[in-house]
């Protein structure tokens, strides 16, 4: 079990994680771009949002700078609002009930 504790393997996989989520936020793009339908591009741009903080939080391993996660955290929290107000925009055609 040498594996759990080497510093070496960390950082490898937070490499590998960065690579991963970078690669995916990139098909997301492609999905953002290409559509077809508004439902698919709010998808795609919370995969992105979702990607973005992955990658502050593996960034933050990597480096340890503990800002990086507060940073996610508020990342999370905007992204969640905006997938919320772009859900209900396509569904009832507004965001504030009058």
């Amino acid at each position: 079990m040498a594996a759990e504790s080497d510093p070496a393997f960390l950082g490898m996989a937070v490499q590998a994680g960065l690579v991963v989520a970078s690669g995916v936020s990139l098909l997301a793009a492609y999905r953002v771009i290409r559509g077809p339908t508004v439902p698919d591009r709010v998808v795609g741009l919370d995969v992105i949002a979702t990607n973005v903080v992955a990658i502050a939080v593996l960034y933050a391993i990597a480096t340890t700078h503990g800002f990086f996660v507060d940073v996610a955290l508020v990342l999370a929290i905007i992204g969640f609002l905006s997938t919320i107000a772009v859900a209900r925009y396509v569904t009832e055609g507004d965001i504030i009930e009058p």
